[in-house]
């Protein structure tokens, strides 16, 4: 009797040993360069980098008048989107999700959330201010960042790569140099790009926040 528990014992062990195995693995987060996006989303200078690409070093100010840089998000995961503060159409469903992404990792020191104006010459540190108090954002987690129009614009083309292809495309008609995606970018500790995510889409950021905690794991 012994003999046949402990067969059928060592039977069960097997099996269980053989079902995870035979689990798909998780697949590893793709480490995104400019070659392996459309080219209408690469700042033409950028398109001859294959491998290694990683955030350009910033200096903006934030709603309360600090200059953030590059330092600031130095080991840390963070998620970065492009928005203006008049914005009635995407932007108010992109930051109801930020906040989403905040209350999740509240409690986190090593998670920031870096919103970066389009339309500097009204979104001041005041408006910038107003507009972090009414959404809840909490002091050096949640940055609203605003500066000279062409350095937001410059990081936004040639280290995050925000544009969709269609948008890319008519930079060159007149007046169509504004950016307005609905693009989060998730931002690895090294600064290298790791996914886009539809911000308007509560679905996909239930994936962002998956895989920013993929990342404060690894």
């Amino acid at each position: 009797m012994k003999r046949i528990l402990a067969l059928a014992l060592l039977l069960g062990i097997g099996v269980t040993i053989a079902y995870f195995m035979m689990q798909p693995k998780e697949k590893p987060l793709p480490i995104i360069n400019p070659v392996d996006l459309e080219t209408e989303m690469v700042d033409p200078e950028m398109l001859r980098i294959g491998r290694g690409h990683h955030v350009a070093d910033f200096s903006f100010l934030n709603q309360e008048g600090e200059t953030i840089t590059q330092a600031e998000v130095e080991g840390k995961v963070y998620v970065v989107e492009y928005f203006f503060t008049t914005c009635g159409t995407i932007c108010p469903r992109m930051n109801e999700q930020m906040r989403r992404i905040q209350l999740k990792f509240a409690d986190n020191g090593d998670v920031r959330l870096m919103s970066f104006t389009v339309d500097p010459e009204v979104d001041t540190v005041a408006q910038m201010k107003r507009y972090a108090d009414d959404h809840g954002a909490k002091k050096g987690q949640w940055h609203f960042l605003t500066g000279p129009k062409e350095d937001l614009y410059a990081l936004a083309r040639k280290s995050f790569f925000v544009l969709k292809p269609a948008e890319a495309k008519n930079l060159g008609d007149v007046g169509s140099d504004f950016i307005h995606t609905n693009n989060f970018v998730l931002v690895d500790q090294q600064g290298r790009l790791r996914g886009y995510y539809d911000g308007t889409s509560a679905k996909e950021v239930d994936e962002l926040m998956l895989d920013i905690q993929r990342l404060l794991e690894e």
